[in-house]
């Protein structure tokens, strides 16, 4: 059931109401900041829930820094800032 924005996924409960979903949206909201796409309870053997979630992409913009200046899109720039950027070299930020 979706609560809030949240798909709330029930397995091993049949009889989960809204009101204790939106419960677990509550939970979860208050322990993580980033938003939260899905939330999963499952109930264990012994009597326990096992909650998990997963969480909702935030969309962000790239910001560049070409000779000295912060820059975001470079739909703006004149052809020699373009071939500038284009001429650079790229330099893996991963492991």
């Amino acid at each position: 059931m979706i609560v809030d924005g949240v798909n709330v996924k029930f397995i091993g409960i049949d009889d989960a109401t809204r009101e204790e979903a939106a419960n677990y949206v509550a939970y979860v909201r208050g322990r993580v900041s980033e938003p939260v796409k899905t939330i999963s309870v499952k109930l264990c053997d012994d009597g326990m829930v096992d909650v998990s979630y997963t969480a909702r992409g935030e969309k962000f913009e790239r910001i560049r820094r070409i000779t000295g200046y912060l820059v975001g899109t470079t739909d703006r720039w004149n052809d020699a800032k373009k071939s500038e950027e284009r001429d650079r070299v790229k330099h893996n930020i991963f492991n």
